[in-house]
């Protein structure tokens, strides 16, 4: 079974993306650096799109 097109994968990288939104807005509030927060972000973001996009494939 192929890693790219698995709905578990899906998933875990939907909870990823939640955690990492939550790190973002946290490390946000409490005025971590700029650095930091952009590089939460960042991948944040990345996982998001990776996710919808094996989504789409799922589907």
């Amino acid at each position: 079974m192929s890693a790219v097109g698995n709905p578990i994968l899906v998933v875990v990288l939907s909870l990823m993306a939640g955690l990492l939104v939550g790190g973002v807005w946290s490390s946000y509030q409490r005025g971590a650096s700029r650095a930091v927060t952009g590089v939460l972000a960042l991948l944040a973001v990345m996982a998001v799109l990776f996710a919808a996009l094996t989504l789409v494939e799922v589907m």
